[in-house]
């Protein structure tokens, strides 16, 4: 696994050794991360479930500006900070071992511009996940990475990559004030 796109492109990730891990491929990540490209220069962005840390230090290596990672898994919090160390990126990034879920319950509205989440397959996490962005929309953007077999509430863009879904969801804009 690899940076794909960006200033660190080319350059090798650490995986850990957990059949649970499934770091998201990478032309799903460069195609992602191309259809975010004009939300990504000097951002501020979340990645939840970040297991390697793959999109959120793609997102980097693109523009973004910082970024904020969420993991509980030991084999995968070590790959992260390996990661982030490897590629020198410590003072842009700040790592939370904790449970996805709460953290985001737990953000105010447009506390980054842009979230990632990508939890396991074939839990109902994703789907509170989302609900927490609906009541408060945390981020303008956040993306989302799901099986093709696991429905989602309507509104967003949603790409295809065989059997894997992106879903991309945009806060309302707030309408311009009339004067």
């Amino acid at each position: 696994m690899r940076i794909v796109g960006g200033k660190f492109a080319g350059r090798d990730l650490t995986s850990p050794a957990d059949f649970r891990v499934r770091p998201t491929a990478e032309h799903v990540r460069a195609a992602l991360l191309d259809l975010l490209a004009p939300e990504l220069k000097d951002a501020s962005v979340l990645d939840l479930f970040a297991g390697t840390g793959a999109l959120g230090l793609e997102a980097i290596s693109r523009g973004a500006r910082r970024c904020d990672f969420v993991e509980t898994r030991p084999a995968s919090l070590h790959a992260l900070k390996a990661n982030i160390i490897a590629l020198r990126l410590k003072e842009r990034t700040r790592v939370f071992k904790k449970d996805a879920l709460p953290f985001a319950a737990q953000l105010g509205p447009a506390a980054y511009d842009l979230v990632f989440a990508d939890p396991p397959y074939g839990s109902r996490m994703l789907d509170r996940v989302i609900a927490s962005w609906q009541e408060r929309h945390f981020a303008p953007v956040l993306a989302v990475e799901h099986a093709r077999t696991h429905p989602l509430p309507p509104g967003a863009a949603t790409h295809r990559f065989e059997d894997t879904l992106v879903t991309i969801y945009r806060a309302p804009r707030p309408e311009a004030s009339a004067t």
